[in-house]
């Protein structure tokens, strides 16, 4: 399912968008977007996680990190 929404964003950078598409690099505006919020929401894990480490300190057990780590999916788009 999905939802659609309006943004506004900066001339320039729909003219980023817009050369991507050009120049078939990119299917449309959406799925630029897309990669670009998932990126993102990886980001933002991926710190939550530096968080954790850090509260978790260097002497802390990290064998079920580890084992939680190798069941993640790896999606880099």
């Amino acid at each position: 399912m999905t939802k659609q929404i309006a943004v506004r964003l900066p001339d320039d950078i729909v003219d980023f968008m817009d050369d991507l598409i050009a120049r078939g690099d990119e299917a449309s505006r959406a799925s630029i977007v897309l990669r670009a919020l998932k990126r993102e929401r990886r980001r933002l894990g991926t710190l939550q996680d530096i968080e954790i480490l850090k509260r978790l300190g260097p002497d802390s057990d990290m064998d079920a990190l580890a084992a939680h780590s190798v069941r993640q999916p790896i999606d880099l788009d």
